[in-house]
């Protein structure tokens, strides 16, 4: 599930959002209200239902081969993504929507980027489509999807390297 050119997506599993409006997310650590979005390049990102924990880490042109290799493994791709066992049930019953936004009044924020913002309420360009089969989605994507009992050994051996990587809802990780 990948925006069309012109387009960002927000990710929700509320079906019933007809327009949404700026607002200082619970979670955020910036004060300034937005509606949030993300491109082609961060959707799979967002493949998990709203609460869960995860780590991803993906090569960039800085990445070692000897911390490619280390983390994501030989000959596996350039991306992967880490769950806790507890959340994989919920990762195959989610019922998660994709809304379509115009990507002309959203911009980019953080450094480097890892999301679109904007500041005035946007409306949807259609009904939120659903978002099927998430681990199929990784699949499809090229995605190395790992399940493990505890998230933070591999956070931190992904936060120390080389690799390009995210932590969303970390907070909810075991402890």
């Amino acid at each position: 599930m990948r925006p069309d050119p012109g387009q960002v997506l927000h990710f929700s599993e509320d079906p019933t959002i007809e327009r949404f409006l700026p607002h200082v997310a619970p979670t955020s650590t910036v004060g300034e209200p937005y509606v949030w979005a993300v491109g082609a390049d961060r959707c799979p990102d967002y493949w998990f239902p709203r609460a869960c924990p995860r780590a991803m880490a993906w090569r960039t042109p800085a990445t070692t081969d000897a911390d490619a290799e280390r983390i994501i493994g030989l000959g596996c791709g350039d991306r992967v993504h880490a769950v806790e066992y507890g959340w994989l049930k919920a990762i195959m019953e989610v019922r998660l929507y994709a809304y379509r936004l115009p990507a002309e009044v959203f911009a980019p924020i953080g450094d480097p980027p890892h999301a679109v913002v904007a500041r005035v309420p946007v409306e949807p360009l259609g009904p939120p489509e659903p978002v099927t089969d998430l681990l199929e989605l990784h699949e499809r994507a090229g995605i190395q999807l790992r399940v493990l009992g505890d998230l933070w050994p591999f956070w931190n051996e992904v936060t120390s390297s080389t690799l390009g990587f995210s932590g969303i809802r970390m907070r909810n990780a075991r402890r």
